[in-house]
């Protein structure tokens, strides 16, 4: 039980972190006029992401997101009684965030919500293929259902940034239902939030069937803390 509250713990704290300093990011982009930028926004979700994971990555895994803790189930290498407590804290963590950066910014009336540029279909497929993407390379660097190591935080982190940075002006590159519930919520702004739930979950799920395709045989089929190498 210690065990698992400390994975608990993890999973909030570093949740909170991802988005304190992501979305924070992006209120500070627009309240001060642009002195972050895109590209700055872009780095500094793939920054966090990369610090998180060489931080907590031995502990909870540090997957940050419901849609890849999913993923790791559906891959059969997460335990399902985990599941549900790695949701609830990833959530409470993104949401205490958003309610942090509303009490320090009370002048923003997004938090960073995500929304998309377009039609909401266009976003829903490119959140979709965003998520595809991040979690067949998390599947692939990782080792069992954590993230750690040289190599994952590298690569994981560069994705993050990678896609934050070329479709962010599209959808808001979210990836993440937690980062994307968060501000919604606290910022009342629920229209389009289905897309950022529903499009990285089954993301998640179609990433690791190609996984599966792509990978050595076992590698997302089993409980082991083998890496697929």
């Amino acid at each position: 039980m210690k065990c698992d509250a400390r994975k608990m713990a993890a999973e909030a704290f570093g949740t909170f972190a991802l988005v304190f300093a992501g979305t924070g990011a992006i209120v500070i982009n627009e309240t001060s006029g642009g002195a972050i930028t895109h590209a700055g926004v872009a780095f500094t979700f793939g920054l966090i992401v990369l610090a998180m994971i060489y931080a907590i990555g031995d502990v909870s895994g540090c997957h940050l997101n419901p849609a890849v803790t999913l993923g790791f189930y559906a891959a059969r290498r997460f335990s399902g009684q985990l599941v549900a407590p790695y949701l609830i804290s990833q959530c409470a963590g993104a949401i205490l965030a958003s309610i942090t950066l509303r009490l320090m910014f009370p002048a923003s009336s997004t938090l960073g919500v995500t929304n998309p540029a377009g039609e909401a279909a266009q976003s829903f497929v490119m959140e979709f293929l965003l998520t595809l993407i991040l979690m067949f390379v998390i599947l692939s660097v990782s080792a069992g259902s954590k993230e750690k190591g040289l190599l994952a935080g590298v690569a994981i982190g560069s994705v993050i940034a990678l896609e934050a940075m070329f479709a962010g002006p599209v959808s808001g590159a979210s990836m993440n239902p937690a980062r994307s519930l968060a501000p919604a919520l606290v910022s009342m702004q629920l229209g389009n939030l289905w897309i950022y739930l529903l499009a990285p979950i089954m993301g998640a799920v179609a990433g690791v069937a190609i996984c599966r395709c792509i990978q050595a045989p076992g590698c997302c089929g089993q409980t082991s803390e083998g890496a697929c190498r």
